[in-house]
C-alpha cells in the first residue's frame, strides 16, 4: 500500500507499506472450503484459518474461512478463483475498496494528522492516528492548489466542441494558455514544475481539460507530469445509468497519483458543499479524496455502514441477500407508502410559520432504533409495533444504521452551535461542514430501500414512511388544537399560521410538538408573506412544492419556479430573481400589489431586451439531458435536433449527458433551423424573439396570478 504524506513545511514523502493483508470470507459446504484452504495457500501467496463470523441477518456466528492475501494487487484475483472453485459459496467482505479497508484496520482518514516511524526507503516501521474523524474544528493540511478552467461559460461542457484558452491560478498569479505560439501542455507542464500543487482544482478536467492536454503531450511528445511517481495516469470511462426512473451519465474519471484531481463539474459534493465540505465528507467516510469527489453521498453512508459492520465483526455480503418478506395484497398497499403531504391553500398568506423535523427520518431511525437488521428480527417477537404496518423493532441490540445516523446528527449539531457562535470564514466552514453531513443524512433514508443496498431492507424503509406518516398527524393535531391553521404540510415539514402570533409563540408550538413526539423539530422560519401557486395547466389544483416565501431567516425561500430549473435559460432566471427582489420589500397584501407594478417594469425591460436583439447567446442557452443516443430519437424535438447536429459534428453522447442549444425558429418547417446546439453557435442566426418572450412572461405569470385588478 503507497501513502503520501504532506508535511507542515508543504513537502511530500510517498511511503510504502508491505504489512498490509487484506482479508475477504467464504461460507459454504465443508467440503469446498476444505479445497479452498488446500489450493489457495499453494497458488497465491496467501494465508487460511477457520473463524467464526457474524451473520448480519441471522444474528449469529456461522463457520467461514478467512482468506488474507499477503499482496493487495492480487486481491481481486483471489476473490475470483475462490467463487470460480464453488459457485455456490457466499463471499463476504471481497468487493470492498481496499484503500478504505487499509483505513479501517489502520485507524485513519483521508486528510489525517499522523505520526510515522520509516526506514530510510521510504518503508512504514510505525504509523499512529493522531486526529479525530469526529472533531468539529481541526486543521487541514497546508494544500497548494492549482486552479483550472477553460474560458467561456462554466456550465458548458467543452468536450461539445466549443473551447477557450486555459486559465490557470495559482498562488494569486493568473496564466492565460492557448495554443497560438507553444502548446498548452508545454507551458502547462512548466507550470507543474514551478509550482508543484498539491490538488489540481478543475472544471470539466474529468472529460476535457486533462484528457486534451495529455493527448496534446503525446502527440508533440512533451513530458506532463500529472503524478508525483512514474506511474501512468488513471482514466476511467464515462457511462450511462438509470436511476429511480431517470438516465443519468456518470463522466470519466481522471485519478491522480502523489497530488489530488477535483473536478469541481463532475462532483456532488465539491460543487454543493465546496472544499470545506469535500474534508468533511472524506474524513466521515474514509473514503479517498480522489473518489469521495466523484461518488454519491449514498456511496458514503453505504462505507460507513460496512466499516460499523467491520469493527462489531459482521460479514459484509458481495451484494444484497435479504428478499422482501411475503405480503397480501392488502399489506402490500397498506405498507407500500411514502410521506404524508396536506396540499396547500392556495393564495398570499401573511405571518406563515414553517416549522420542520430536523433531520427527520434519520432521528426516526436513531430514536426508534429502525435498522435493516432490527426490523421484523427473530428475537423479539412481543415488542411494540409500528403504526399502520406492525412491524416488531428489536429490543436487544442496536441497529447499524441506527448507531451511524446517530453521530451524524450529533456531529451536525455541534456543528451549528459552532456555526451561530462564529463570523466570517468560520462560520462559512461550519456551514459547509453541516452541508456535506446533511447529504449524508438524507441518503441514509433512501439506502434502506435500495434495491442493491448490502444492508438494504425494504421494510425498514416502509416503516420509517410510516413513523414519519403518524408523527405528522400528531403535529398537525397539536397545532390545530392550539387554534392555528395548517396551510401547507410536506413530509417533514409544516407551514401554519394564526392571526397575531409572534416568533416566540411558534418556538412554543414547536417545543411542545417535539415533546409529544420525541422528534426534534424547530422554527426554520417565519416569514411575512408566502405565497402557494396553482398548477400551471389548472388554476384551481394546488402543486406541493411550487411556492415563494419572504422574510425568513435567508430572506426569501423558492421552490417550484423557472430559476430553481437547470434548464431555463439564464435571461429567464435573472428577470426571476430581480422581480423576487423587488416583491422582497412588501410587507402584505397591499404593498405586494405596489411593489408588483414595479416588478412589471423589470419584465417590460426584458421583454424589450429581446425584442431589440441585445440580449446575448449566454443569456439564452437552455440545457438539457438526452435520454438516448442521438440517432435513436424518432421525432424531431428541440433536443433531438441539438443532439443529432452535435453528433453530425463529431461530437460523441451518451444517453444521460446534458447538452446547451438555442432557439433560432421553433416553428420553422426545417427542423434543422429550429435550434442550434450552443457549441455550434453563429451569430448570423439570430434567435427567436417570440419564443424567448414567451419563456420571460410564463416565468413572470405566477407573481401576478392572485392580484390582476391591481395592475394595468
Amino acid at each position: 500500500m503507497t501513502l503520501w504524506l504532506l508535511t507542515p513545511n508543504q513537502t511530500t514523502h510517498k511511503l510504502t507499506d508491505d504489512s498490509f493483508r487484506p482479508s475477504f470470507y467464504v461460507h459454504a459446504d465443508e467440503s469446498a472450503l476444505q479445497q479452498l484452504a488446500h489450493i489457495i495457500p499453494g497458488r497465491f501467496r496467501a494465508d487460511c484459518r477457520r473463524i467464526e463470523r457474524t451473520d448480519i441477518w441471522q444474528a449469529q456466528p456461522i463457520r467461514t474461512l478467512e482468506i488474507a492475501v499477503h499482496n493487495p494487487m492480487l486481491f481481486r484475483s483471489v476473490v475470483h478463483f475462490a467463487q470460480s472453485v464453488d459457485a455456490d459459496a457466499r463471499l463476504y467482505n471481497s468487493d470492498l475498496m481496499l484503500a478504505s479497508l487499509y483505513c479501517w484496520e489502520r485507524n485513519l482518514f483521508p486528510l489525517a494528522r499522523v505520526e510515522a516511524d520509516v526506514d530510510e526507503e521510504g518503508r512504514i516501521l510505525g504509523l499512529a492516528c493522531v486526529d479525530d474523524p469526529w472533531a468539529l474544528d481541526y486543521e487541514l493540511p497546508p494544500l497548494r492548489i492549482m486552479e483550472m478552467r477553460l474560458a467561456g461559460l462554466s456550465h458548458v461542457n467543452p468536450a461539445h466542441g466549443r473551447r477557450g484558452a486555459l486559465e490557470v491560478e495559482i498562488d494569486g498569479e493568473a496564466h492565460s494558455l492557448d495554443d497560438s505560439d507553444i502548446p498548452a501542455a508545454e507551458n502547462f507542464a512548466r507550470l507543474l514544475k514551478r509550482y508543484d500543487p498539491d490538488l489540481l482544482l478543475t472544471d470539466w478536467g474529468d472529460s476535457a481539460v486533462l484528457p486534451h492536454l495529455l493527448q496534446q503531450a503525446e502527440r508533440c511528445r512533451i513530458r506532463l507530469p500529472l503524478n508525483r511517481d512514474s506511474l501512468p495516469i488513471q482514466q476511467s470511462r464515462g457511462r450511462s445509468y438509470m436511476s429511480y426512473g431517470r438516465i443519468l451519465f456518470k463522466e470519466s474519471a481522471t485519478t491522480l497519483f502523489g497530488r489530488l484531481h477535483v473536478d469541481g463539474s463532475n462532483s456532488f459534493m465539491a460543487s454543493k458543499c465546496e472544499l470545506a465540505g469535500l474534508w468533511e465528507f472524506a474524513r466521515v467516510t474514509k473514503l479517498p479524496i480522489q473518489y469521495a469527489t466523484r461518488t454519491t453521498a449514498g456511496t458514503g453512508i453505504s462505507y460507513m455502514q460496512m466499516e460499523l459492520a467491520w469493527r462489531d465483526g459482521v460479514l459484509i455480503p458481495a451484494q444484497k441477500a435479504e428478499p422482501e418478506d411475503l405480503k397480501t395484497p392488502d399489506e402490500l398497499l397498506c405498507a407500500d407508502r411514502g410521506g404524508l403531504v396536506f396540499t396547500p391553500k392556495i393564495g398570499f398568506h401573511e405571518n406563515v410559520a414553517e416549522l420542520d423535523f430536523v433531520s427527520e427520518y434519520p432521528s426516526i431511525m436513531a430514536r426508534f432504533n429502525i435498522s435493516p437488521e432490527t426490523v421484523n428480527c427473530h428475537c423479539c417477537p412481543d415488542t411494540p409495533r409500528v403504526p399502520e404496518l406492525g412491524y416488531r423493532i428489536c429490543q436487544k441490540r442496536r441497529g447499524i444504521t441506527s448507531r451511524v445516523v446517530e453521530r451524524l446528527i450529533a456531529k451536525r449539531t455541534a456543528l451549528k452551535r459552532l456555526q451561530r457562535a462564529a463570523t466570517g470564514d468560520a462560520a462559512q466552514r461550519y456551514k459547509l461542514q453541516r452541508d456535506s453531513l446533511k447529504w449524508l443524512l438524507v441518503c441514509c433514508f433512501g439506502y434502506t430501500g435500495y434495491k442493491n443496498a448490502r444492508f438494504g431492507k425494504i421494510e425498514a424503509h416502509e416503516a420509517i414512511n410510516a413513523v414519519a406518516r403518524e408523527t405528522l398527524l400528531v403535529a398537525k393535531e397539536i397545532a390545530e388544537g392550539q387554534g392555528y391553521e395548517l396551510l401547507h404540510a410536506l413530509v417533514d415539514s409544516m407551514y401554519v399560521r394564526k392571526p397575531g402570533a409572534t416568533p416566540e409563540d411558534y418556538e412554543r408550538l414547536a417545543q411542545e410538538i417535539e415533546t409529544k413526539t420525541n422528534l426534534p423539530m424547530a422554527v426554520e422560519s417565519v416569514y411575512r408573506y408566502v405565497v402557494f401557486l396553482a398548477s400551471k395547466q389548472y388554476a384551481d389544483v394546488p402543486v406541493p412544492n411550487r411556492f415563494f416565501a419572504v422574510g425568513g431567516a435567508d430572506g426569501l425561500k423558492v421552490r417550484g419556479l423557472e430559476l430553481r430549473r437547470h434548464d431555463t435559460p439564464p435571461i429567464v432566471s435573472r428577470m426571476q430573481h430581480e422581480v423576487l427582489e423587488i416583491l422582497a420589500e412588501a410587507s402584505d397584501y397591499e404593498t405586494y400589489c405596489r411593489k408588483l407594478e414595479d416588478a412589471q417594469r423589470v419584465l417590460d425591460r426584458y421583454l424589450e431586451r429581446v425584442e431589440e436583439g441585445s440580449a446575448t447567446v449566454e443569456e439564452l442557452v437552455i440545457s438539457k439531458r438526452i435520454t438516448k443516443p442521438p440517432r435513436d430519437y424518432e421525432k424531431a424535438s428541440v433536443v433531438a435536433i441539438a443532439a443529432q447536429q452535435l453528433y453530425g459534428h463529431g461530437v460523441r453522447l451518451r444517453p444521460g449527458q446534458t447538452i446547451e442549444y438555442v432557439i433560432t425558429d421553433a416553428d420553422n418547417r426545417v427542423p434543422n433551423d429550429r435550434v442550434r446546439a450552443y457549441a455550434l453557435w453563429e451569430g448570423w442566426r439570430g434567435y427567436d424573439r417570440g419564443k424567448y418572450q414567451e419563456m420571460v412572461r410564463e416565468a413572470f405569470a405566477p407573481f401576478e396570478q392572485f392580484v390582476r385588478s391591481f395592475i394595468r
